[in-house]
C-alpha cells in the first residue's frame, strides 16, 4: 500500500474518486446523511494523496537519482565523485582502473529496465538492470570517440550515511556487457 501511495498517485485518485461517486450516488438514493460526508472526505483525499506521493521520496527514487548522477559524473569525467559511490572496496578498485582507461565524451543513461529490491537482504539491496550510451576513447589504444549502447547491471546497497543525499545507497557490484549477445572484450563482472 506505501508503494501505491508513494509511486502511484493517479491510481489511488482514481480509486478515491470512484468511491466519492459511489458514496454520493448512494446519499441520492437513500439521503442518508453518512454517506455525503464520507463522499466528500474521499474528494478531499485526492488532492492530499498528490501531495504525499510529491513529498514522499523511496528508495526506488533515490537509486533512480543515483543512477543519473553517477552518468553525469562519468561525463564530467569526475571520477572520483563516482568512486565516492561505490561501497564494497573491490569494486571501488575495479571502477577505479577500468575509469583511468577511458575518456567519455557522453555517458547518458538510455531505458532502466528493473529496479528490484531484494527482499530480506540485510543490509537492504537492490538489483538495477539497465542500458546506457557512452561515447568512449581509450586513452591508450585504438578506440577513439566510438559510440556504444551497453547493458549495465547494478548491485545497490544501503549502507552508507541515510543522511546522504542518496539515503545512504551505495553500488556495491556492477557488471557491463553489450546489450544483445554475450559478454565480449570489453565486458567486465558476472550476472
Amino acid at each position: 500500500m506505501t508503494q501505491l501511495l508513494a509511486e502511484q498517485p493517479l491510481v489511488v485518485s482514481i480509486m478515491l474518486g470512484v468511491l466519492a461517486a459511489a458514496l454520493i450516488y448512494s446519499w441520492l438514493q437513500t439521503g442518508k446523511k453518512a454517506l455525503v460526508i464520507a463522499g466528500l472526505i474521499c474528494a478531499a483525499l485526492i488532492p492530499v494523496a498528490w501531495v504525499i506521493a510529491g513529498n514522499w521520496v523511496t528508495d526506488e527514487e533515490r537509486i533512480e537519482t543515483l543512477i543519473y548522477d553517477v552518468a553525469k559524473a562519468v561525463e564530467e569525467e569526475r571520477y572520483d565523485d563516482v568512486v565516492e559511490l561505490i561501497g564494497a572496496d573491490q569494486t571501488k578498485s575495479q571502477a577505479g582502473n577500468e575509469l583511468q582507461r577511458y575518456e567519455f565524451e557522453v555517458a547518458k543513461v538510455g531505458n532502466i529496465r528493473s529496479i528490484k529490491m531484494v527482499q530480506g537482504s540485510v543490509p537492504p539491496q537492490a538489483n538495477v538492470d539497465m542500458t546506457v550510451k557512452v561515447t568512449v576513447s581509450e586513452k591508450r589504444g585504438s578506440i577513439k570517440n566510438v559510440s556504444i549502447p551497453r547493458r549495465l547491471m547494478l548491485t545497490f546497497e544501503k549502507s552508507g550515511d541515510p543522511n546522504a543525499a542518496h539515503g545512504g545507497w551505495l553500488v556495491s557490484e556492477y557488471a557491463h556487457m553489450p546489450v544483445i549477445g554475450k559478454p565480449d572484450a570489453y565486458s567486465t563482472g558476472t550476472f
